[in-house]
């Protein structure tokens, strides 16, 4: 007597290799970018675990910085790209602005941001920004 093939179910590395998010470029969305990139991750972790903790959270905090960022200094539409690597996560954030990011001062005293770029320049393993005349890719290499 045959048997039926007993299929297994568990999310499939596959599944989860990338997700791509567009948004409108309206404040609550970096909080939607966050969400996206959390659920990313999620799946992520239920076939390839992280290989500290932290990682999670600094993947999290980059989005969310990306985001912030392109919301402040690109209005407009922004488009946040996730995929698994060998080793991490590569993050690309396409906003509309064609000026590349660079570092600002950054004063803990007086309010004003500043420490978003560096943050992000010490969690990545790399970072890179290529630009065209309708904007620029923001990509962002993390472990995981």
């Amino acid at each position: 007597m045959a048997t039926e093939p007993h299929w297994d179910r568990t999310l499939a590395a596959e599944e989860i290799t990338s997700r791509v998010a567009s948004f409108p470029g309206e404040l609550h969305d970096v909080t939607d970018a966050r969400l996206v990139a959390e659920e990313f991750l999620f799946d992520l972790a239920r076939v390839s675990t992280p290989s500290a903790p932290e990682h999670w959270d600094d993947i999290l905090l980059v989005v969310t910085e990306l985001a912030a960022n392109a919301v402040q200094y690109a209005p407009g539409p922004f488009q946040l790209r996730l995929r698994r690597t060998f080793d991490g996560v590569h993050v690309v954030m396409r906003d509309t602005s064609t000026t590349e990011p660079a570092p600002r001062p950054f004063h803990p005293n007086r309010g004003g941001g500043g420490i978003g770029w560096h943050l992000i320049h010490t969690l990545c393993d790399q970072v890179s920004v290529v630009s065209d005349d309708r904007g620029k890719d923001i990509h962002v290499f993390l472990p995981w």
